[in-house]
């Protein structure tokens, strides 16, 4: 699962029975229990945690109205 820092213990512990959990600001965070001493653990997780859809490229050309030619 996910490290984090027990401000009881003082070290960087596994989290245990962490759940991923979306915060108001949409970031992605891991909320759960230090293993020895049971204190609530938080780690907020990195934008690349973040899972967003991947822009995928348009690789048709946009579309341009035929131009008239005068006709003579």
């Amino acid at each position: 699962m996910a490290e984090g820092y027990c401000v009881k213990c003082k070290a960087k512990k596994e989290i245990a029975d962490g759940v991923e959990e979306t915060m108001k600001n949409g970031r992605k965070a891991i909320k759960g229990k230090c293993p020895i001493c049971g204190t609530v653990m938080f780690k907020i997780l990195g934008k690349s945690a973040t899972t967003t859809q991947p822009e995928v490229p348009n690789n048709n050309p946009p579309a341009v109205p035929p131009t008239e030619t005068p006709t003579v």
